[in-house]
């Protein structure tokens, strides 16, 4: 009869040495920001024996790293003790960047309830994000309204630095809730005192969209008349004339009289602010941005970009204008980055490691010189420019980017005299007035602008009659037309009817569309 094998010990339960506290893990919930979302990152705490010290894993850039010293004199600052043990913080997942100091918060918390201090019960309900001061104080940090968003679809409540908590709490629905200090959210989690909910302010009936009135501008008939067509379609625009005939003035006048932001797109254009290093200016919620970069911009300035991606001018000009003066001036490469935005709306920007995509719907406004002195054309004859240089300097913009561009005319300079007593238009009210309704058209039967309809829209909604199908035909041949320019002019002319309420689309308002349409660089502005 064979022996019974022996019957193995039960693994013996690990006892810590004596004086020498049990290990212990706690974890506190937060976000990144990549692009214009918001990921979920989990701020994992660990305490162990050992030598006191402090490790932070997790693809950390350098100021999350930094943290270790902030958190430490927060925590000691505000009364509580900091352990001498050895603190591992994981900020998971480990394949995600984590950039700024948003993540102190989180740890500080993390570190307080690990150690017994704080309960750690409640903090799976709580997202939280803030930039910690030495004395404990909370800054504000970037990226509010994506990341309120990103815990509201988590339905978790935010905590936020009272600077940032406004901003978040424009997001319909989101819990969000300021603190001014460390202390004041220990208090809170402890249920010593409750942090009350940040309630976003009341939107005023009439938002003033602080743009200087379409009034002011005298004269230049054509120009006001296209700065309304494209105010109602959402078209881009090119202005080209010599110095001083206005096309600023008239660029600047153009977010006065678009239509007044629904609460999405306020919402939107808020979220993709709150990304840039200056933040959202709640001062200016409900406006419709108005970006202006120089000529000396790159194209990472203008569309994105870094080793951690930001959003770039065509991002926050998001639902606004974007205004591109002396385009020429440009680098030519910095220009060909906006045809891709121009076409779909959005920008993806790419590097080796990671992807990082942006909303960029904007309406382009571009001015531009007839030549390198300005003066070509003008009927005083001072300028000097050969053919060659006015033909070289035109061709700067090149003709793929100026097909995407609906609209495009000569803005010529007015005379003194006749400035002086040209008849003052209509002013931004009046014009508002008029676009809004032509809007309220499209989207009642199209549910969005005719600059973005695509081929299937076009022909769905932009039928032309038998005698504006014939113009547009002649107009084709002899200003040889690609096939996105035709059916940008059919857009346009889509939006010319929809001014002057006309179910459909005739040869006067095919006619206008061609007009609006007919500077061309290549072919020295016939």
């Amino acid at each position: 009869m064979g022996t019974e094998p022996p019957v193995p010990e039960a693994p013996r339960a690990a006892i810590p040495s004596a004086g020498s506290p049990p290990a212990a893990v706690a974890l506190a919930r937060s976000r990144a920001l990549v692009g214009a979302r918001a990921p979920a990152v989990s701020v994992e705490v660990h305490l162990a024996n050992g030598l006191p010290a402090f490790a932070l894993v997790g693809l950390a850039e350098a100021e999350v790293r930094e943290a270790r010293e902030r958190v430490r004199a927060a925590i000691l600052n505000c009364g509580f003790d900091f352990p001498a043990r050895r603190i591992t913080v994981s900020l998971a997942p480990a394949d995600l960047p984590k950039e700024s100091g948003r993540y102190d918060l989180p740890i500080a918390i993390g570190i307080l309830a690990a150690s017994g201090q704080l309960p750690g019960a409640d903090l799976d309900r709580w997202e939280l994000a803030g930039e910690l001061g030495l004395g404990g104080a909370l800054r504000p940090v970037r990226g509010a309204i994506p990341m309120a968003w990103g815990a509201l679809g988590d339905g978790r409540g935010f905590v936020l630095p009272a600077a940032s908590a406004a901003e978040a709490a424009r997001v319909p629905g989101a819990s969000v809730h300021a603190a001014t200090g460390l202390q004041e959210v220990c208090a809170h989690l402890m249920e010593l005192e409750r942090l009350p909910r940040c309630e976003a302010p009341a939107v005023p009936a009439a938002i003033a969209s602080g743009a200087p009135d379409l009034v002011d501008v005298r004269g230049q008939p054509q120009a006001r008349r296209a700065l309304e067509v494209a105010a109602a379609g959402g078209h881009s625009l090119l202005l080209a004339g010599p110095p001083g005939s206005g096309k600023t003035m008239l660029a600047s006048r153009l977010p006065g009289i678009l239509p007044a932001m629904t609460p999405e797109e306020a919402i939107e254009s808020a979220a993709v602010q709150s990304l840039a290093p200056g933040g959202f200016d709640a001062a200016r919620w409900g406006q419709r941005p108005f970006r202006a970069p120089h000529h000396t911009a790159s194209a990472v300035a203008l569309v994105g970009g870094g080793a951690l991606p930001r959003p770039g001018e065509v991002s926050l000009a998001q639902n606004g204008v974007l205004f591109l003066d002396e385009l020429p001036e440009f680098d030519r490469r910095v220009l060909e980055v906006l045809r891709e935005p121009l076409e779909t709306g959005r920008i993806m920007v790419s590097r080796a490691a990671r992807q990082a995509e942006f909303p960029a719907r904007f309406q382009l406004v571009a001015a531009m010189n007839p030549c390198p002195c300005g003066w070509a054309g003008d009927a005083s004859g001072r300028c000097r420019c050969g053919p060659s240089a006015i033909a070289r300097y035109q061709r700067r913009v090149s003709g793929p980017l100026l097909d995407r561009i609906d609209l495009a005319i000569e803005v010529p300079a007015v005379e003194p005299a006749a400035l002086a007593h040209a008849r003052a238009g209509d002013n931004s009210a009046t014009v508002r007035s008029r676009v809004e309704t032509a809007r309220a058209r499209q989207l009642s039967r199209q549910a969005l602008p005719n600059s973005a309809l695509d081929p299937a829209g076009i022909e769905r909604h932009c039928p032309l009659e038998a005698a504006a199908l014939a113009v547009l035909e002649r107009a084709a041949v002899r200003l040889a037309l690609s096939a996105r320019a035709f059916g940008r002019i059919r857009r346009v002319a889509r939006t010319i009817a929809d001014l002057a309420a006309e179910p459909s689309i005739g040869a006067a308002h095919v006619a206008e569309a061609i007009q609006l349409r007919r500077f061309d660089p290549g072919r020295g502005g016939d």
